[in-house]
């Protein structure tokens, strides 16, 4: 099977810059969306150096004999030791944090490490999954039965993050995992796409059939701006080909 990609970001239609941060590392097979938070451009300081970390720690552990899950959640806990130092030694980023989602393809199966509130997302057989679940105040009353999902991005205590990359030395990390299936749709991305984008949309635009997942990533943000969205959007799309397939795109990978 083969991997092919796309990504795009954008400062959405009311931030003045963008503390979304991506890694898209074919090499290695690591993707990942980063947001992050703090005053003084400390959000996308945060989320830079978790997006680096990350990156750079499996690219040096690429032939370990470690588990791929244990070279990923090691890799969010550096993340996160670097950004909880940085702040620490900084008294203008103090605070500062960042959410992770990044997903890791090894030996026909996906790991998913996430923190947070940006989401990844399975589109199999026509049927989108949300694989992570928030770490929010308003996930929590989801959870409880409190409020329906439909009403998330605009409950008054939506931007309340429950757990984030950084502003403590030791972080909980949730860890997912499965099969790999040639067909399958991934989707990592920000809440500015997800807070004026539904479910059903999501999965109706990553059905579509027009085009390569880069286009597919751009797609996904410009629906999120013509929903005028307020915040930064990241959106990286991957999808798992036949070998024989071929759709003209020159970024597939083979998946080992």
């Amino acid at each position: 099977m083969y991997i092919s990609y796309g990504t795009h970001t954008d400062r959405g239609k009311v931030r003045e810059s963008n503390e979304d941060s991506y890694a898209a590392n074919a090499k290695n097979r690591l993707f990942l969306v980063a947001d992050g938070m703090g005053g003084h451009a400390a959000g996308e300081i945060a989320s830079s150096i978790a997006a680096s970390t990350v990156e750079e720690y499996v690219a040096l552990r690429h032939s370990s004999p470690l588990a791929p899950r244990d070279i990923l959640q090691l890799a969010v806990r550096e993340a996160n030791t670097r950004i909880y130092h940085t702040q620490l030694d900084r008294a203008e980023f103090a605070g500062m944090g960042s959410t992770l989602t990044a997903i890791l393809l090894r030996n026909g199966k996906y790991y998913v490490a996430h923190v947070g509130d940006s989401r990844a997302y399975l589109l199999r057989d026509g049927v989108l999954r949300q694989i992570t679940r928030d770490h929010s105040v308003v996930w929590d009353l989801l959870e409880k039965g409190l409020i329906e999902k439909k009403d998330l991005s605009g409950h008054p205590k939506k931007n309340l993050i429950t757990r984030s990359i950084g502003p403590h030395p030791q972080v909980e990390i949730d860890m997912e995992a499965g099969d790999v299936q040639a067909g399958d749709v991934y989707l990592l991305c920000s809440d500015g796409l997800t807070d004026v984008v539904a479910d059903e949309n999501l999965g109706r635009l990553l059905s579509g059939s027009r085009g390569t997942p880069q286009q597919l990533s751009e797609d996904l943000v410009e629906a999120a701006n013509r929903a005028g969205s307020p915040d930064n959007i990241t959106a990286v799309v991957l999808r798992i080909e036949d070998a024989e397939s071929d759709n003209g795109d020159t970024g597939k990978i083979i998946l080992r």
